[in-house]
């Protein structure tokens, strides 16, 4: 093989056996400290007499942006957006109860992504209230499944500023969903989502 004659290659030779057993350090060399100071003093003296330091000022015509009217109009679409996905949290919470599991299962990915969005895990807790409120919160196994891993995304992408609200509004949550394992035997929705932080 003929390597580019750009490439320049390094070989780097092995140290040699028994080379950790001899000592090639070079003393360090004794600072006079006369001269050290010298040094210092001749380096203030320069600074302090240098005029300070200013930029050339260089005029320039600064572009005018897009329009106020297309700025608002990108902001209402972000509201818009934000609105959809609240939407989407709502209409998937409602289909689980409803053990429509076949819609609620398409919305589900949609609904993880947007509890990144403090708006959508606040929603989140709210229409779990109002379900809890309606004496709902006796879940089947699938139901149950399906609220334990929103509220675990939920608490995922709680923030430290969260932690007061979100984070305290679930806790009443946690403590009023269940589900019958067998009878006798009711497993709590914070047996599932205890883990966080």
């Amino acid at each position: 093989e003929n390597p580019y004659p750009a490439v320049t290659m390094h070989k780097v030779q092995k140290p040699t056996e028994g080379c950790h057993l001899r000592l090639h350090q070079k003393p360090f060399p004794h600072l006079d400290e006369g001269t050290v100071q010298w040094i210092i003093d001749q380096a203030t003296a320069k600074l302090q007499t240098a005029p300070p330091a200013v930029k050339a000022e260089k005029k320039c015509m600064v572009p005018s942006g897009p329009p106020i009217a297309a700025i608002m109009e990108r902001n209402g679409n972000a509201l818009a957006n934000s609105a959809r996905r609240l939407e989407v949290v709502r209409n998937c919470i409602s289909y689980i109860f409803e053990n429509k599991m076949l819609e609620a299962k398409k919305l589900f990915p949609a609904v993880l992504r947007a509890m990144k969005g403090r708006a959508a895990r606040q929603c989140l807790t709210q229409e779990l209230n109002l379900h809890v409120q309606q004496n709902r919160a006796v879940l089947d196994h699938q139901q149950f499944d399906f609220i334990i891993r929103m509220m675990n995304c939920c608490l995922q992408d709680c923030t430290a500023m969260d932690e007061h609200g979100i984070a305290a509004a679930l806790l009443p949550l946690v403590t009023a969903f269940c589900r019958k394992l067998s009878p006798g035997i009711t497993q709590f929705a914070y047996s599932c989502v205890q883990e966080h932080v």
